[in-house]
């Protein structure tokens, strides 16, 4: 039987609560398809770096994990951020800040 799926909005709401609790902040800057819109973390270090990424799905386990789409500099972060919106109108952007760089990407309920 198929996993069963939050929507997006529930999910972005959700991270965003889950970053509050330990003191990181996080924006919306971009929303997307309430239901099914595709996630995009941008991770801002505030030393003028950033790293962004994306959900993948790994079609031979059907596994989800976050990848790195970009990494460097803060402008050729955005830069790559606003490709993918230019082509995915349902994209979710959120923005984290956290000069340790943490993310919660890799915590468990958050693939």
């Amino acid at each position: 039987m198929p996993e069963a799926r939050l929507s997006t909005d529930i999910w972005v709401h959700a991270y965003r609560r889950r970053l509050d609790l330990l003191g990181i902040p996080a924006m919306i800057v971009a929303r997307g398809d309430k239901t099914a819109g595709a996630v995009l973390v941008k991770l801002n270090t505030l030393d003028g770096q950033a790293r962004a990424f994306t959900r993948q799905y790994d079609l031979m386990t059907g596994a989800r994990r976050w990848d790195v789409l970009a990494d460097g500099a803060e402008a050729d972060v955005d830069a790559s951020i606003r490709n993918q919106r230019s082509f995915d109108p349902d994209l979710w952007v959120i923005e984290v800040e956290d000069r340790l760089g943490r993310h919660l990407l890799d915590q468990e309920g958050l693939s």
